[in-house]
């Protein structure tokens, strides 16, 4: 099956029946129920039989990836949570294969902002091996480590640096498998009274390099978190640009600033025209940039996540968009 014929007809061609890669996490999912779906919605469109490839703590999803796009697969499709998504998504980079998702765990925020099914196993294998490709934009990152050491990923809704980064390394991994995104709450507590400002100096494309004192920075390809909070409300999966935004609350009153805009502007006010009307101008608290680019040289080392991920501490990065770079199965419908 072609790319071209997935987008024209959402079936294989079955003169040369190309077969579907499942790369899925066994902790998150219900393997059996996946391979009794796919197996039939499989049928139904005219592929072959779908091939397995279990994540592992060692390889979370990038090595079978690459194994599976080396097998021959014409469709990859991700059975786990964000890391997962974001695992598969970067050994991708350029295959021009399609990913399908399968959301599972406690974000699946690619998910949420492709505004895709999040709890029905069927539609959403359905919309895999019978629905469209999407081309969306991939983000790159170029992660420079204390020693020099430079690690090259992608990610898909966003990367951090401050607060959330934070957030992640208080939060209780057992708790949050328990409760979900619930155990945050006590992570989010603790990050909010850590009096370790970022100070760095920061460039967007070509703009002048500007040095910042910041409580956090988060770079988003999406603009949507859990709950329905837009924090980057300007933000699209394919808008070839990268959105960010730099919080500096000085005390209560700038986090009280923050909230207003994060959760009563955005998530309120922008929802119809006459509420956009009364959007109030940028704070000092909180800006928001645009761009295709970003540099970040920090004065020492932070913990920097990516998708929700912790990965380690940067001393510096530099991040891009690559426009269009990954294809995304959606509803035939969509």
């Amino acid at each position: 099956m072609s790319t071209e014929t997935a987008d024209n007809s959402g079936t294989a061609d079955t003169s040369e029946q190309q077969f579907a890669a499942v790369v899925y996490n066994p902790i998150k999912v219900d393997i059996d129920a996946i391979k009794e779906a796919a197996g039939r919605e499989a049928a139904e469109a005219g592929w072959a039989e779908t091939r397995y490839y279990e994540t592992s703590v060692e390889d979370p999803g990038g090595e079978v990836t690459t194994q599976a796009l080396k097998d021959g697969a014409g469709m990859v499709i991700a059975a786990g949570g964000d890391g997962t998504v974001r695992a598969v998504a970067e050994a991708m980079s350029g295959a021009k294969v399609p990913i399908a998702l399968l959301p599972s765990g406690t974000g699946n925020l690619l998910a949420r902002n492709l505004n895709l099914t999040l709890d029905d196993l069927d539609h959403s294998l359905h919309s895999a091996f019978s629905g469209k490709n999407r081309p969306i934009d991939l983000a790159k990152i170029d992660i420079e480590r204390s020693g020099g050491d430079i690690d090259h990923h992608a990610y898909l809704v966003m990367a951090g640096l401050g607060l959330d980064a934070k957030m992640l390394a208080n939060t209780d991994e057992e708790l949050k498998a328990k409760v979900g995104w619930l155990a945050y709450v006590g992570a989010i507590g603790k990050a909010l009274t850590d009096k370790n400002y970022l100070r760095m100096r920061y460039q967007v494309g070509r703009e002048k390099p500007r040095a910042v004192r910041a409580h956090t920075i988060i770079i988003g390809n999406c603009g949507s978190l859990m709950a329905n909070v837009v924090l980057l409300p300007d933000a699209a999966v394919d808008d070839g640009e990268l959105d960010i935004i730099v919080l500096r609350p000085e005390g209560f009153v700038g986090w009280v600033q923050i909230f207003v805009k994060v959760i009563w502007e955005n998530g309120v006010l922008r929802r119809t025209k006459l509420g956009e009307k009364l959007v109030s101008p940028d704070v000092k608290a909180l800006n928001y940039f645009r761009g295709e680019k970003l540099t970040v040289r920090l004065s020492r080392a932070e913990p920097i996540e990516l998708d929700g991920d912790e990965f380690g501490e940067a001393t510096a990065l530099k991040t891009w968009v690559e426009p269009g770079g990954l294809l995304v199965r959606v509803p035939a419908d969509s």
